[in-house]
């Protein structure tokens, strides 16, 4: 019994210290440099915004700021790099809806719970896709393409590389009624390039990543995927206006941190991405980059996160896609 008291006194002091520590921690925050893990490579459009955001937070915060590229599995192996670090406010993870509202539907064997493994920190915008395919391919229009598809069954395939390509994909070739065989990436630069080869026909790509092709005449674009024209590319017609019936999906990105991070720091981080994100020249430059930003509260965040889970569940499932 003695040795049991002293056991629950040590734990209740530990506790005492760790309580006391918070705010003091918090003071102090940041005193080294901070990494960002990203589920996605260099080059894609999370990649891309990221990294202009964050050249604003090392200036906020005043360290530096490590950009690690963690791509592989979905996003999984990112997502749970950044779950079993630390909370300590220096390993945080920037991702999307592939990592916290598809994996959980798309995957069998997940290794990270995106609610319970995670600080939701700030949320920092959309990025639309848009479906772009071979320039060759005898498809002006996406009237065309199903046309096209339907008159050459299982000849049409479109590479993913990340889930909001995979849930694309699948919506289009289910809603439309085609054949079509899915090529899987670990991200989108080299399933672009299979597409530009001419290896596979088509994909649903980020407009930062694929627009830039696309004025180049590599690519051909279509439609956008979300449910009205986007802004930032307003000659393409949605895919609903295209003719493909209850098609509306769009790829958000956010800031994450292990579960249990104090909150004084989550507050820190969350005030200074949103002084960033709210700056105009810098939404105006992300806009270019094919992004539309905007944050919240880690509150907000946190229960969009939830409402995602359901809403990517019900489009995974009506795709009929498998877990692999």
């Amino acid at each position: 019994m003695p040795s049991l008291l002293r056991a629950l006194r040590a734990a209740g002091a530990l506790m005492l210290c760790l309580a006391a520590a918070s705010p003091a921690l918090a003071q102090t925050y940041p005193n080294r440099n901070i990494t960002l893990v990203l589920p996605f490579a260099a080059g894609s459009g999370t990649d891309t915004t990221t990294r202009l955001i964050s050249q604003h937070l090392s200036q906020a915060l005043g360290v530096g700021i490590v950009i690690e590229n963690k791509a592989g599995a979905n996003g999984m192996l990112a997502a749970t790099y950044v779950a079993r670090a630390t909370p300590d406010g220096y390993t945080l993870l920037v991702t999307t809806n592939t990592t916290h509202s598809a994996n959980p539907y798309l995957l069998k064997s997940l290794t990270y719970d995106p609610v319970k493994d995670f600080t939701p920190i700030a949320r920092t915008g959309d990025l639309p896709f848009m479906l772009v395919v071979h320039p060759e391919l005898p498809a002006k229009t996406v009237g065309e393409l199903v046309a096209y598809a339907k008159a050459n069954p299982g000849k049409l395939s479109y590479a993913s590389g990340s889930s909001s390509a995979i849930v694309s994909g699948a919506t289009f070739a289910h809603n439309a009624g085609l054949d079509l065989l899915h090529v899987p990436y670990k991200s989108s630069p080299p399933a672009l390039n299979d597409v530009m080869g001419g290896r596979v026909s088509m994909m649903f790509v980020d407009i930062l990543t694929g627009l830039p092709l696309v004025n180049g005449g590599a690519l051909r674009a279509l439609a956008v995927t979300t449910k009205d024209r986007s802004p930032l590319v307003p000659q393409l017609p949605s895919m609903q206006e295209a003719g493909v019936p209850d098609f509306d999906i769009t790829s958000w990105q956010g800031y994450f941190g292990p579960a249990g991070m104090p909150k004084e720091i989550v507050a820190r981080l969350n005030a200074e991405i949103r002084k960033i994100i709210e700056k105009p020249e810098i939404k105006a430059q992300l806009a270019t980059l094919g992004m539309d930003a905007f944050s919240g509260t880690p509150e907000e965040l946190g229960a969009f996160v939830g409402d995602q889970l359901v809403l990517w569940e019900k489009l995974i499932r009506e795709a009929g896609i498998e877990k692999q």
